[in-house]
């Protein structure tokens, strides 16, 4: 890996500008300033269409499956199989319980081998062939075992994608397209409660099978779809900036010369840092722990997402209308996910975009604790879904203030997606059905981890703003350090400058708060 990345990279210690750069390096001619502009807004294009359309549908199969089950509760599935309240739950947390561990590790080996665009659709066809399994489970025995084994090649996806996006986009690209990224989510959400809708409607008692079994039965087909969409991954994705097989030299330099500049350093792993020493240097800094018990805290307040259409149940329509109610919150939800990131990405600020949307979530557990009325629990509805606006944000927020080296990044994104995870499990057990139908309980466990979640984004909120005092004072210093050095090295022999240049540059990174 490393003779490849420089292969077509000399470094001219007399070189001044990017302009120059173009009449000496053979791979430097879209660094010129009268051809950079064009040429830069054409490589983000490609990169919006083949590498986004490609992680939202993969997005998209992977959590149609995840709520197949959820819906399928509201029909024969708990009744069928003779499930308790407390095994229901079991079947929707066992899945975090492979998915949590397996996400650090997966990243780790992601910044370590050369060709994410192999790892990334192997994984997506192995869970499609394991979420398959789903619909041969006839106890609840066997439907543990299928989400265990769902959980441990999807955790390479979420955390992954969004470590790929950011060798990719700079700081301030990045939030808008992680966002297009979970409207993924969002809208499979709005989809599946649709899909359910009719099956369980139209499909009660046919070839003698319950309808929610055809609800469940449905990743059979679906498993299929997901393992064709992950052989065309391979020749869709990219891999790094230096070795996209896909894009000319000159625009590999240009994509490698945008992250060196955006950060003031190259977005490539010093000698001496490995992976493990990346986790390290993740496990140190105090803001990944913070992030990663932020994370936790935040899917613990928005843990309703897992029950949904039973809550939805609780309006008293039957379970075709609840169905179709659950779906207009989800694109409600996606529209303002999409809107919150286009100008988290235009103002740069990252903490009032991240908290505003969990306050909206309080605000609709105030609601509902508060009413009965029916419209008054379908705004709060509504509000609660908008909430996720605010977790689409977090590991891009967790990529700005960790940004290099990327054996750090990938740790630190794996760690806070990993840990936080634990919140959707312990989630799995707060909605229990005794508590229905008003689920008051449930609604404060939400608002009191929504709380403390809000105290800790601000706390890194801080401790961020603090960082970027101490760069002003102590740039210099920073420079000295071996590894930063080395980086901005190769900083400087990207862009063709010199290296005190390059330095010059370096001083202008701050991290986004």
């Amino acid at each position: 890996m490393s003779d490849e990345k420089h292969d077509d990279v000399k470094y001219v210690e007399n070189v001044q500008s990017p302009s120059d750069a173009a009449n000496v390096l053979p791979d430097g001619e879209l660094l010129a300033e009268d051809v950079r502009p064009e040429a830069e807004r054409r490589l983000v294009r490609i990169l919006d269409m083949r590498l986004l359309p490609t992680i939202i549908l993969i997005f998209i199969m992977n959590y149609i499956d995840r709520v197949a089950v959820t819906s399928a509760r509201l029909k024969g599935l708990v009744e069928d199989l003779h499930l308790t309240d407390i095994e229901y739950s079991t079947i929707l947390a066992v899945l975090y319980a492979s998915y949590v561990p397996a996400q650090i590790p997966s990243n780790m080996i992601l910044n370590r081998i050369s060709r994410p665009s192999y790892y990334i659709p192997a994984c997506v066809m192995v869970w499609g062939l394991t979420s398959a399994l789903t619909g041969v489970a006839k106890s609840y025995g066997g439907m543990v075992a299928a989400r265990i084994f769902v959980g441990i090649p999807e955790a390479a996806f979420y955390p992954g994608a969004i470590f790929l996006l950011s060798r990719w986009y700079t700081r301030r690209e990045l939030a808008f397209r992680s966002a297009i990224l979970y409207a993924g989510l969002l809208v499979s959400n709005a989809f599946g409660s649709l899909m359910a809708a009719g099956i369980l409607s139209g499909m009660e008692g046919k070839m003698g099978i319950r309808a929610w079994r055809w609800c469940v039965l449905r990743p059979f087909p679906q498993g299929a779809i997901t393992i064709t969409i992950g052989i065309l991954a391979i020749f869709l994705l990219p891999d790094y900036p230096h070795n996209t097989r896909w894009l000319s030299p000159a625009q590999r330099r240009l994509a490698q010369v945008r992250l060196a500049e955006d950060a003031g350093e190259a977005d490539e792993d010093a000698t001496n840092e490995s992976a493990f020493t990346g986790l390290i240097m993740a496990l140190k800094d105090p803001k990944v722990p913070l992030f990663a018990i932020m994370t936790c805290s935040q899917l613990l307040g928005l843990g309703f997402v897992n029950f949904f259409p039973t809550i939805t149940g609780t309006l008293g329509f039957n379970t075709t209308v609840t169905l179709l109610l659950a779906a207009p919150p989800w694109i409600l939800a996606t529209i303002v996910c999409l809107i919150n990131a286009w100008h988290a990405d235009r103002s740069g600020e990252r903490f009032l975009h991240i908290v505003l949307p969990w306050w909206a979530v309080i605000l609709a557990y105030i609601i509902g604790v508060s009413t009965f009325a029916t419209s008054g629990r379908y705004i709060a509805m509504m509000l609660m879904c908008c909430g996720y606006a605010g977790f689409a944000l977090t590991l891009v927020w967790v990529s700005n203030a960790v940004p290099r080296p990327p054996a750090k990044r990938s740790a630190a994104i794996g760690i806070v997606n990993g840990f936080g995870n634990m919140g959707n499990l312990i989630a799995s057990f707060t909605w229990k059905s005794e508590w229905g139908p008003d689920y008051h309980p449930s609604m404060f466990i939400g608002l009191g981890a929504l709380l403390l979640a809000t105290a800790l984004a601000l706390a890194i909120r801080f401790i961020l703003v603090a960082q970027n005092k101490a760069l002003d004072r102590a740039e210099a210093a920073e420079a000295a350090d071996p590894a930063s050095r080395e980086r901005v090295e190769e900083a400087a022999r990207l862009e063709g400058v010199t290296v005190e240049e390059a330095l010059r540059r370096r001083r202008g990174f701050r991290y986004l708060v």
